[in-house]
């Protein structure tokens, strides 16, 4: 089999880079996985356990270790360090990690100044730290794939909720990877007709699920995972399709937004919001741009504001 790519790179052998390396491994999307850590120790063992699968499966795919700036080469790189802090907060769970890990992400923008392959954000607060990465960076094609995974998790909870197939549920989450996340309501369809969206009830669930998975197997792994790969389909024009993804717009917004992806190319496909949602859209960008302003100055590597 021909790989498609020539060469993924992926930053951070947690729980989140380790699944994706796993999954492109044994799809064979890629001749090549450049693996980069906090630790040589976490990026040696990474590659090994790699390699095992490699070898069972017959993977065409080939780990190794490398730096940061030699991902330059690769077609597509996956950014999901994590910088080490206890996580004690109940509300805004994903901002609380907004100042220890952006100077981590910003310094890896600037290591990968210029670099004109596909990044993928994974680190959160994903929506501030995409907006971090492609100002350090200049990098133009960077994607954080937040609102994709609340997405598939929002699809999920409402058909259970009403007791559908999952199938026939249409419906998109965008604006912030947060409490501040927009549920698109008005424009939802089940079995292609107009759907009563019992908000507090999803609310709750997009609260309540990453909760429940933490506690039971310390991290959400395969679902930020997955939209990875949906992020990497669609942006290196392996498949045509809608994914909602955060990027930098020229205002300097930076929110999950659905983008139709066409043969590589985004082209944003934002629904008709109602009242509402334009008003809970206003307010994530608010949010964001005022969690941006905490921590711009990593940007241009200035360790104080």
């Amino acid at each position: 089999m021909t790989a498609p790519i020539g060469a993924v790179g992926i930053i951070g052998a947690g729980t989140v880079g380790h699944t994706v390396a796993t999954v492109l491994t044994a799809l064979g999307w890629c001749e090549r996985l450049l693996v980069a850590s906090g630790t040589q120790r976490s990026a040696s063992a990474l590659v090994a356990d790699l390699e095992d699968m490699s070898e069972v499966l017959a993977s065409p795919v080939r780990a190794q270790i490398a730096d940061v700036p030699a991902m330059r080469a690769c077609e597509a790189v996956v950014v999901c360090p994590r910088a080490k802090f206890t996580n004690t907060a109940t509300r805004d769970v994903r901002m609380a990690g907004l100042t220890v890990n952006a100077p981590v992400i910003a310094s890896l923008g600037r290591q990968l100044a210029g670099y004109d392959g596909v990044t993928v954000m994974v680190t959160n607060p994903c929506d501030v730290m995409t907006r971090l990465f492609t100002e350090a960076s200049g990098a133009a094609r960077v994607y954080g794939v937040g609102s994709a995974t609340d997405t598939a998790r929002y699809r999920l909870a409402l058909a259970r909720l009403l007791a559908v197939p999952v199938d026939s549920v249409t419906g998109q989450v965008i604006g912030e990877h947060g409490d501040a996340a927009v549920v698109c309501a008005s424009t939802t369809r089940v079995g292609g007709l107009p759907a009563a969206v019992p908000l507090q009830a999803v609310h709750d669930d997009l609260t309540d699920r990453p909760r429940r998975i933490n506690q039971g197997i310390g991290r959400a792994r395969s679902g930020p995972a997955g939209a990875v790969l949906a992020a990497l389909r669609a942006a290196l024009g392996l498949a045509d399709g809608v994914v909602e993804l955060a990027v930098v717009n020229p205002d300097g917004s930076c929110l999950g937004t659905p983008l139709r992806f066409t043969g590589g190319t985004p082209t944003v496909v934002l629904p008709d919001l109602d009242p509402a949602e334009r008003r809970l859209w206003s307010a994530a960008d608010h949010k964001t741009r005022t969690a941006y302003r905490l921590i711009e100055h990593h940007a241009k590597g200035d360790p104080a504001p």
